[in-house]
């Protein structure tokens, strides 16, 4: 009996060194996958690619963080507002590659985790000068805020690993002002085959608040920010491949400040209510992506919460009458991709 005893305690022993070899092998070719993650992923074919690293809102939601978009072109990569940061990494990406950020303007859940992508672009990149932020009038007074809440935590790093590793010049974001005005669309960024523009869409009361228009090598993507139908919105995405655009559904933000009403959220109730006045419905953006004639309509900055399944049925509505084309509610995660020289859309996930 004890020598069976001593014989299962020796397997179980055995079992437990190999569980934490396996573990500890498993652990290292992550990390080690993680910090190999560049650009040249090899189904990352030339051309324009999007990511939602955060697909929601304010609202939690168990799929979709706060609003962060990735856009790949070519070899230069970006961010559309940064309210949410942790799945750069977990979509396969390097924060220490980030070309320059685009903001649409200035709710806290659509710049909440720029002062986290400033430090881990600087961190990651070794990089010698300060992160491009671009964005509307307001933005210096942004970036300098969040450079003075990191200022600290920047003299540490560099101190701790040194000039080598962090320069000093290249900590946090160096602000650039976007002037737009009326129905114009101006060039924010120009490179070989690249152009991003900006035009301003409507999100009274904040003002002024932006989209952009992405077009690299034949292919283009408008991202919307947040706005109510825009005639501006309408005229700039004519005829563009992929329109990412906000979406909030009436009927079950009705819903919300009904049951708020009803367990005496005074305050919560005010809010859903507010906020119908300053988004899009699904059905709304639908008409819209047939006016202008995309291809291709994805949401985000979904509001509400979509917590249960079958609920992006109930969000879209009736906005499948009105756009032909594919219609996509967005998750964290989802990755288009469309290839120069073709017409493809392709979409999958990346988490």
């Amino acid at each position: 009996m004890k020598k069976i005893s001593v014989l299962v305690i020796l397997l179980l022993g055995l079992m437990l060194v190999l569980r934490e070899q396996t573990t500890l092998f498993l652990f290292g070719k992550g990390i080690e996958m993680q910090m190999a993650a560049s650009l040249q992923d090899p189904d990352l074919v030339d051309g324009l690619h999007l990511g939602f690293c955060g697909a929601g809102s304010p609202l939690p939601d168990p799929d979709r963080s706060a609003p962060c978009t990735i856009v790949i072109a070519g070899e230069d990569m970006f961010l559309f507002d940064v309210g949410s940061s942790h799945n750069i990494g977990a979509m396969g990406f390097v924060a220490g590659m980030l070309d320059s950020v685009f903001l649409t303007h200035f709710h806290s859940d659509h710049i909440g985790d720029l002062g986290e992508v400033m430090l881990q672009r600087w961190v990651a990149g070794n990089h010698t000068n300060p992160l491009p932020v671009y964005g509307p009038a307001g933005v210096t007074k942004v970036v300098d805020g969040f450079n003075m809440a990191y200022g600290f935590d920047s003299d540490y790093r560099t101190a701790h690993h040194g000039e080598t590793i962090v320069p000093t010049s290249g900590k946090g974001g160096k602000a650039t002002q976007i002037d737009v005005s009326g129905d114009e669309l101006v060039t924010v960024t120009k490179k070989e085959d690249l152009r991003i523009s900006a035009f301003l869409v409507d999100h009274a009361p904040v003002l002024p608040a932006i989209g952009y228009r992405i077009d690299y090598k034949g292919r283009s993507i408008v991202i919307s920010g947040d706005t109510v139908r825009s005639d501006n919105l309408i005229r700039h995405a004519r005829g563009a491949d992929l329109l990412v655009h906000e979406g909030l559904s009436m009927k079950l933000v009705e819903l919300a400040e009904e049951k708020a009403k009803a367990v005496g959220q005074k305050t919560m109730e005010k809010i859903f209510f507010d906020i119908r006045d300053y988004h899009t419905s699904p059905e709304d953006v639908a008409k819209l992506a047939d006016e202008a004639g995309v291809r291709y309509l994805a949401f985000n900055h979904i509001v509400p919460m979509l917590p249960l399944p079958g609920m992006k049925e109930i969000f879209l509505g009736n906005a499948r009458r009105y756009f032909n084309g594919p219609i996509h509610v967005g998750s964290d995660g989802d990755f288009f991709s469309l290839p120069a020289g073709s017409d493809d859309i392709r979409k999958d996930n990346r988490l």
